[in-house]
């Protein structure tokens, strides 16, 4: 397995332009942008994200993947069917915007239960269940080659715990398996810094045994920086390593000892960082710098489409 290196756009929105961006990392030596997602994602015409494209591949960079930023699409367990509808267009728009420029897979989260509908939560996971399966159609239609969901931290965003994981998962699997011309293979988005602590605060899913266990499913992963608890999350300048939970050398050793189980021979690993403060003078200028040194502290140890081995 080759593991590539790539960012997600996030925290440009509102800030900067695309163009700034993949300047920015095709100086870096990256060539794959994951999409995240903003207003423009769901209202800009065609020839927006037509436009996009070109400019990204006129710098040699692909957008590599869309993938939602906001939890937008979280209303399948929201009990309300508007919302439910909105969820559902919503998946469609990022299999849309996905094709126009030219991503090989398009996600989101599967479901939020809100705080005060606990009880809506299983019928929020057999409506996902339900609604993906058409997805995948649709998403095959477009050109895809996956759809992705992504582990979350916490028991009311679904799927959080290693078994919750594997179920949501293989239990869509037959279904592509039965359909292998007509559908897209549903899998994960997953992401370094997400774990599981209960109310108290306790560490009841660690980081590291959670992204283990989805590998086999696992086609990208977000690079993130932690605290003990999943509290914060920042990148890898040398004051967040040092404070931070995630050690990359220790990340590397893990995937190169399993990189005979992820689903694909090519796996992109995007940094995932929201940048400073939004919309202040002092603030707004530093983006740059915190992208430059979490990229380069990535490049010090994972060589990019290096062939990962144990």
């Amino acid at each position: 397995m080759k593991l590539h290196l790539g960012v997600k756009s996030d925290p440009i929105e509102n800030r900067y332009t695309f163009e700034w961006l993949f300047d920015l990392i095709r100086g870096l030596g990256l060539h794959h942008l994951q999409m995240g997602s903003s207003f423009a994602t769901f209202h800009a015409d065609d020839g927006y994200f037509v436009r996009l494209r070109a400019e990204a591949e006129k710098r040699d960079v692909r957008i590599s993947s869309v993938f939602t930023s906001h939890r937008e699409l979280g209303g399948f367990a929201s009990g309300d069917p508007s919302l439910e509808k909105v969820a559902r267009r919503g998946w469609e728009r990022m299999i849309h915007v996905a094709s126009l420029v030219g991503a090989g897979s398009a996600g989101s989260n599967v479901c939020i239960v809100l705080r005060d509908q606990p009880h809506l939560r299983e019928r929020g996971i057999l409506l996902f269940s339900e609604q993906v399966k058409d997805l995948l159609r649709i998403a095959r239609r477009a050109g895809l080659s996956a759809l992705t969901i992504e582990p979350m931290s916490s028991l009311f965003e679904y799927p959080s715990t290693p078994d919750e994981v594997e179920a949501v998962v293989t239990e869509i699997a037959p279904f592509h398996a039965a359909n292998p011309d007509t559908t897209v293979p549903l899998l994960l988005c997953a992401d370094i810094s997400h774990g599981v602590a209960d109310a108290e605060r306790r560490v009841v899913h660690d980081n590291w045994t959670l992204f283990e266990r989805e590998i086999p499913w696992m086609r990208e992963f977000h690079f993130k920086n932690t605290d003990a608890i999943f509290d914060s999350t920042f990148g890898f300048d040398a004051a967040e390593r040092e404070r931070g939970i995630v050690d990359l050398r220790r990340l590397k050793a893990l995937i190169a000892s399993h990189a005979h189980r992820f689903p694909a021979a090519d796996v992109i690993g995007y940094l995932e960082i929201g940048g400073p403060k939004l919309g202040r003078e002092y603030a707004d200028r530093h983006l740059e710098r915190m992208l430059v040194d979490s990229i380069q502290a990535l490049k010090a140890v994972f060589s990019n489409g290096e062939e990962m081995r144990p």
